[in-house]
C-alpha cells in the first residue's frame, strides 16, 4: 500500500477533513459495552447484542467445534479497545440477523480514549479479516485497504500460517468455511447453483468461484486477471456474493 494512500486512510479515520467513511449510514442506538463475546461481537448495557459488520474474526470454541487460531487474541484486542466505553451503532442496511443481533458499524463516543471505528480498527490491527455481505456492504470498501496494510505488515493473525492466502493451484487438503484465495481466472462456466449466475475457472485449481447476481458484471471482467477472492467455501465452490469479494489485481501478461 502506498504511503499517500495510508495517510489518506488515517486522515479519514481521524476525521481530519476527509469524508467520513460512514457518511450516509443510518445512526443507531447508543450504549455502553459491558461484554465482548469474541473479536466481532459484543453486548451493550441495554442488553442488545451487536455483530460488527464487514469483518470476520476467528471463531471461538462452540459446542463440539474448536476455536480457530488467534480467537483469544482477537477477543482481547476488542476488549482492550472498547470494554466499558460508550459507543454508537451505525447501520448499513439490514439491522438485525436471525439471532436478533444488531448488525452495525460501531464507533466510540466517550472521552475515555480516542474515537475509534471498531470494525476498521479490528482490521487494521490484524484482529479480523474483511467479510462482505450484500445487505450490509456500505462502508466496507475502506476495510479492504486496511486489511492489505495489516497483511503486508504481518499484524495480528497475519503472522500465522493458518491465515496465509494460498494460491488457488496449491490449496491445502482442508479448504472450507470462510477463506481468501489468490489465483488467475482463465475462463467461465454456466452456474450449477440456482443462486449463481456463473462459475469462474482458476488456473490449475479444482476450486470454482460461484458469482451471485449482485456480482454478475465480474463474470466477464475477471477473465484473464489475477484476482484475490473471499467467500464461504463448500463442496469445491467459493460463494462470491458482492463485487468487493473479488479484487481484480491486474491482467495476466501474455
Amino acid at each position: 500500500m502506498g504511503v499517500w494512500r495510508v495517510l489518506w486512510l488515517m486522515c479519514a479515520l481521524a476525521a481530519c477533513g476527509k469524508a467520513d467513511p460512514m457518511q450516509g449510514l443510518e445512526p443507531g442506538e447508543h450504549g455502553r459495552v459491558v461484554r465482548v463475546i469474541d473479536g466481532d461481537a459484543l453486548v451493550l448495557d441495554t442488553g442488545q447484542s451487536v455483530r460488527l459488520i464487514g469483518i470476520e474474526a476467528p471463531a471461538r470454541p462452540y459446542k463440539d467445534r474448536e476455536g480457530q487460531p488467534y480467537h483469544e487474541e482477537a477477543k482481547r484486542l476488542l476488549e482492550d479497545m472498547v470494554l466499558g466505553r460508550e459507543v454508537q451503532l451505525h447501520y448499513a442496511g439490514l439491522t438485525r440477523d436471525r439471532y436478533d443481533r444488531a448488525l452495525a458499524h460501531v464507533r466510540t463516543t466517550d472521552a475515555l480514549g480516542p474515537t475509534l471505528w471498531l470494525n476498521a480498527e479490528m482490521i487494521r490491527r490484524g484482529g479480523a479479516r474483511v467479510r462482505v455481505y450484500p445487505d450490509t456492504a456500505l462502508a466496507n470498501a475502506p476495510l479492504l485497504e486496511l486489511e492489505e496494510g495489516a497483511r503486508e505488515a504481518r499484524e495480528g493473525l497475519w503472522k500465522m500460517r493458518a491465515y496465509r492466502i494460498p494460491p488457488a493451484d496449491k490449496l491445502p487438503d482442508e479448504f472450507s468455511g470462510f477463506q481468501i484465495v489468490s489465483g488467475h481466472v482463465t475462463g467461465m462456466e454456466g452456474a450449477e447453483s440456482a443462486y449463481s449466475v456463473c462459475d469462474l475457472i482458476l488456473v490449475g485449481s479444482p476450486l470454482r468461484l460461484s458469482l451471485s447476481k449482485s456480482a454478475a458484471s465480474l463474470c466477464q471482467e475477471a477473465q484473464g486477471h489475477q484476482i484475490r477472492a473471499r467467500g464461504y467455501v463448500r463442496e469445491g465452490r467459493m460463494e462470491i456474493s458482492h463485487p468487493l469479494d473479488l479484487e481484480l489485481l491486474g491482467p495476466v501478461p501474455d
